[in-house]
């Protein structure tokens, strides 16, 4: 009962902050401001969604609460490809002036990619996910190599349609591609929903999830489909934001102390639209666009994950 008071309340926050962000400063021009700030906040719904849910079922899968999808290797592969599509064809060429079809290329191709890492590294065994990381460490550090490499080669001019890329941005976006995400992401979510009680038991272990009668390998093939695609469409749509799902998720832990992923995912999902909606009027209001607010998170990621870091080493 104490937690759902909590999701309630922060749940009428996250409504006061979508109605700040959507009606402050409208001054009458609600059929021009109005409907572009109606697809931005949609757009920070569904990259809060999915990347709160993607972060809290990786590391229940996982068992660590410092590791993010991110490590897969999967913003790495997007900065790559964009990169490659720019040196390769240029700034003018169809695909990255497309935005619709530079979007749908990027996403089949990172979850292609996550497909085939799982389907060619996902073997028996009690080592299968610690493997899988590894390899996607290592692939991930060689995407980001071969960017830097090509990067260094690109016309300046062109260097800064890539740089744009690399990080998340709320900013003219395209309202086909948040409708097309939303409807990604509503199907994915009916599909995933299903097994979400499993993940109260995948916490416990993989030996005891089997032993409770979870068919534990599939359940995790599963889910880790779904974190590729939640992942894949969140970068596609608005660009890598590397540490954001690590605060939401580390936050959720604290705030509701219970193992139920309901209460976790939820919660994870509120505080997310939380801070993205909340720290995009502050970009916006306050910083008068002189920074972005994946800057603003990265950096507060960043010290957050060093923090995690030296509160397990002294826990240990």
């Amino acid at each position: 009962m104490r937690n759902l008071l909590k999701i309630i309340i922060l749940v009428l926050i996250a409504a006061g902050c979508c109605a700040l962000y959507l009606f402050h400063d409208l001054k009458g021009s609600f059929d021009y401001a109005l409907p572009r700030r109606v697809v931005k906040v949609v757009a920070m719904v569904i990259t809060g969604f999915t990347i709160a849910y993607a972060t809290v079922v990786f590391q229940t899968i996982t068992h660590n609460r410092i590791l993010t999808p991110s490590i897969m290797g999967l913003d790495a592969l997007y900065l790559l490809l964009q990169t490659i599509i720019i040196f390769f064809l240029g700034s003018d060429h169809i695909i990255v002036t497309n935005k619709q079809l530079n979007f749908l290329i990027s996403l089949v191709a990172m979850i292609v990619f996550a497909l085939l890492l799982y389907r060619f590294l996902f073997k028996k065994g009690r080592q299968q996910i610690y493997f899988l990381l590894l390899v996607g460490i290592i692939v991930g550090t060689f995407f980001s190599s071969i960017s830097t490499f090509f990067q260094v080669l690109i016309d300046p001019n062109e260097f800064q349609i890539v740089q744009d890329r690399m990080f998340a941005s709320f900013n003219n976006i395209n309202p086909d591609l948040v409708w097309l995400s939303l409807v990604i992401v509503g199907g994915a979510i009916i599909y995933a929903w299903r097994y979400i009680t499993y993940l109260d038991v995948l916490s416990l272990g993989r030996e005891v999830a089997i032993n409770l009668g979870v068919p534990y390998d599939s359940i995790v093939r599963q889910m880790l489909i779904i974190v590729a695609i939640f992942i894949s469409i969140s970068t596609a749509l608005v660009g890598p934001i590397t540490f954001f799902g690590l605060i939401v998720a580390n936050l959720s832990y604290q705030f509701f102390k219970t193992y139920k992923h309901k209460t976790l995912i939820t919660g994870a999902i509120v505080l997310s639209i939380i801070a993205l909606v909340g720290g995009q009027w502050v970009v916006e209001r306050i910083f008068t666009f002189s920074t972005t607010l994946s800057v603003i998170i990265n950096f507060v990621g960043g010290v957050y994950f060093i923090y995690l870091l030296l509160k397990e080493r002294k826990a240990a």
